[in-house]
């Protein structure tokens, strides 16, 4: 739009900025040109772990939390976090290793909690039998009618 000759005014209108932001476009642009004007990327932190090392800890994670020393296969951030200090000698902060595990894919999952002796089909036997049977029940005895 510089290049065409248009006006501050007409530019901010078409990109919808303010005056001010345009006017900084214009002085960048006429110092350096359209590359001026290419978007930068941020400068941040370099990653701690390589690309190689993150692909190490997906190994360890797939093998499973007992493989990798622990009492059982449920993974945690605080446990993640502990073989990446064993393994790679990188300390993270264990709410900060939800960034991590989601770079890689993985997702947030709570163990259900059923007890070992649960037998399925006596649960469902019981639910389509006796479970109507008493939710009929309760239904009668609560509800009352008042009357004068």
């Amino acid at each position: 739009m510089f290049a065409l000759g248009k006006r501050t005014g007409e530019v901010a209108a078409a990109c919808g900025v303010s005056l001010t932001a345009v006017k900084g476009w214009r002085r960048a642009w006429q110092a350096g040109g359209d590359a001026a004007l290419a978007s930068k990327p941020h400068p941040g932190r370099e990653p701690r772990l390589t690309p190689e090392e993150l692909e190490q800890v997906e190994k360890i994670l797939l093998a499973g939390a007992c493989r990798a020393g622990f009492s059982s296969d449920l993974w945690t951030c605080p446990r993640v976090a502990q073989v990446i200090d064993e393994r790679f000698g990188v300390s993270y902060h264990p709410a900060h290793v939800w960034k991590l595990l989601n770079k890689l894919g993985w997702s947030c999952q709570k163990p259900e909690r059923r007890a070992r002796e649960r037998n399925e089909g006596a649960i469902d036997e019981w639910r389509k039998t006796e479970w109507p049977r008493i939710k009929k029940g309760a239904r009668k005895s609560s509800y009352h009618r008042v009357r004068r």
